[in-house]
């Protein structure tokens, strides 16, 4: 790179706004708005997903599926969370959110078998996966649906 090539970053440099100028502001008569059209108007903007006339995106993609409104969404805790609880503790759903485990308990609490548990505990929550209870009981704990 030679002297003659050095040049400033992309918009480090911003030229400064000519005040009193007249038309050599750069904003005469058409107030750098172009010409016509919508976006010269006062207010003229085009909502979201407008495309022109042409048919949006939104709408040309087909409608799918459904909100099942009876949905209940549970507050996951995985087999290597329940590990910072002593040998033999009971777990319940109370115990979990007073040491953080679980920030909300939503709809419930549901245990997952990611990890691997080391300890045995009796674990009570509202669900359970099958790998999770099978790990629970493997351990020579015990799990407890409420």
């Amino acid at each position: 790179m030679k002297l003659h090539e050095l040049y400033p970053a992309e918009g480090s440099r911003k030229v400064r706004n000519r005040v009193g100028r007249g038309a050599a502001t750069g904003n005469g008569k058409t107030s750098g708005r172009g010409q016509k059209g919508q976006k010269a108007r006062s207010g003229g903007k085009v909502r979201p997903g407008f495309e022109g006339g042409q048919l949006p995106l939104f709408r040309r993609l087909p409608k799918r599926g459904f909100t099942n409104i009876n949905r209940k969404e549970f507050a996951v805790v995985n087999l290597e969370q329940l590990n910072r609880f002593e040998e033999g503790t009971e777990v319940t759903p109370e115990l979990l959110i007073e040491t953080g485990v679980v920030k909300n308990a939503k709809a419930g609490i549901k245990v997952l078998g990611n990890g691997s548990l080391e300890k045995k505990l009796t674990v009570k929550a509202h669900n359970f996966s099958a790998s999770a209870a099978e790990a629970i009981d493997a351990k020579g704990g015990a799990h407890e649906v409420i």
